[in-house]
């Protein structure tokens, strides 16, 4: 694709967990290259200032599939069509089964958004994409997802389960609907950290890593952190920002409508996770 080639001007992009973040920052981006954007969270307030000439929002839990559908419709009402739907929204209440009594709220809530979120994501956009002719579905995964790993069962049983309904979308839609899983590391900034409920629960992904990680990470967020694990245009890149993830999902989705990037990892040319 030449640099000059911006194939999202005119496009609607739908964008779930929209409110802060990296959703966010997709929200933004998109609309910044001329997309028509429908920004939904369960965070009305944090929404608020994200409404504009270009942008929809709306307050939505997707784990409620009516209202995902009459987002969608109001999406459809201002902008005309839907071609892009961004399952974003997500939690990672990180925990062993051992800390079931203090997680399984969390964990349930975590099947509710993870799974059931993203599938009412494809549900709520999937005839409308299909009576266009084309659309793009792009999910928000994680390493998490690749294998399982201890301190993250539920977690990466939902990652994986998104994986698994990618890709039967994927083979159920040829010629209609391209669809993006997108796996990123772990990328400090985004908030989901905020949903660890033992933070012990962390290391299993780590394995022998976990002492390195931590070394570099107290650097990293030290006052005078190192441009060696910090600058992007370093090797030893410790660990991705969150708009470096947001531009990788923005390139999948601003390509050709016959060019579909299916499948991406992106992660830290320095990342200490072994999934």
């Amino acid at each position: 694709m030449s640099a000059a080639t911006n194939h999202l001007e005119g496009r609607t992009v739908i964008v779930t967990g929209a409110a802060g973040g990296f959703g966010r920052l997709l929200a933004e981006k998109a609309s910044a290259l001329g997309a028509n954007v429908g920004a939904c969270d369960i965070d009305a307030d944090a929404l608020a200032d994200l409404a504009g000439e270009r942008v929809e929002i709306g307050t939505v839990d997707v784990g409620d599939l009516a209202a995902m559908r009459a987002f969608a419709d109001r999406v459809v009402a201002r902008f005309g069509a839907i071609d892009v739907m961004i399952n974003n929204a997500g939690v990672m209440p990180l925990a062993f089964y051992a800390d079931h009594e203090a997680a399984a709220d969390a964990w349930d809530r975590c099947i509710d958004i993870n799974i059931k979120g993203v599938l009412h994501g494809i549900i709520a956009v999937h005839d409308q994409m299909i009576s266009q002719g084309r659309g793009q579905v792009v999910n928000i995964s994680s390493v998490y997802g690749n294998a399982p790993v201890g301190g993250a069962a539920v977690y990466g049983a939902t990652k994986a389960a998104v994986n698994v309904l990618s890709e039967s979308l994927r083979q159920e839609s040829l010629g209609k609907i391209k669809v993006t899983t997108v796996r990123p590391t772990g990328v400090p900034g985004t908030g989901l950290a905020g949903g660890i409920i033992n933070v012990e629960a962390v290391n299993p992904v780590l394995g022998a890593n976990k002492d390195q990680f931590y070394d570099k990470l107290a650097q990293v967020f030290s006052e005078n952190p190192p441009a060696r694990l910090t600058d992007e245009d370093s090797i030893e890149l410790a660990a991705l920002a969150p708009g470096q993830i947001a531009d990788q999902v923005i390139h999948a989705i601003n390509q050709p409508w016959g060019v579909s990037i299916a499948d991406i990892t992106v992660r830290a040319s320095n990342d200490d996770y072994i999934v």
